[in-house]
């Protein structure tokens, strides 16, 4: 029920930049204006009216959901990596090839084709070698690990109240061990100093 809503606030974006271009009277910000309007509806065009393909990026949503739910990481990795990482990717390999120069255009190639391979092991790790579910059990270690730290001192609150009521069973006071030590290692002490007392150091020349 979100998708048409989410595609007609799409379009809804682009038209706020279409009416500025318009009033700006100027040439290349109404052209970028009609390619941002355009780009919506074509994205429209393609994904939503045929039901196959509308699943798709329903699938997608769905399984960045349940991610979400593993780990809080995965909502900003996405934004990185979608926003940031593959437009300045795509942007800096194109342009290499508008230099218009033998070496820039050689280069362009090399990075595009280990661009194509990486892509390629990316995904045979990811369906081939159970790549996914290493990903799930590293968040779900971060998860128990975070949630572990959360409840560790209410744990530990709870584990000295049992105590508490096992010594309180048992008869003897912990404090009361603590202070039979200490006085078992005061009278030590007290013992030593008498034996002094009783020799002197001339008792110890002779």
């Amino acid at each position: 029920q979100m998708l048409p809503l989410t595609l007609g606030a799409n379009i809804g974006t682009t038209i706020t930049g279409l009416l500025a271009a318009m009033v700006s009277d100027n040439v290349d910000a109404l052209q970028v204006a009609l390619c941002h309007l355009f780009f919506n509806i074509s994205g429209i065009v393609i994904w939503y009216p045929i039901p196959i393909m509308r699943r798709i990026p329903l699938r997608g949503a769905r399984a960045l959901g349940r991610a979400t739910r593993r780990s809080r990481l995965v909502p900003p990795i996405y934004i990185i990596v979608v926003f940031f990482v593959i437009p300045l990717l795509l942007l800096g390999l194109s342009s290499l090839f508008m230099q218009k120069t033998v070496g820039f255009t050689v280069l362009g190639s090399f990075l595009v084709i280990g661009v194509v391979l990486g892509i390629a092991r990316f995904i045979w790790w990811w369906k081939k070698q159970e790549g996914l579910q290493k990903c799930l059990a590293c968040l779900d270690r971060r998860t128990d690990m975070n949630n572990t730290m959360k409840t560790l001192p209410e744990d530990m609150q709870f584990l000295k109240s049992k105590v508490a009521q096992l010594v309180e069973h048992t008869g003897l006071p912990e404090d009361e061990e603590a202070g039979d030590a200490q006085k078992g290692s005061d009278g030590t002490a007290e013992e030593v100093a008498a034996e002094n007392e009783e020799n002197p150091v001339g008792d110890k020349n002779e």
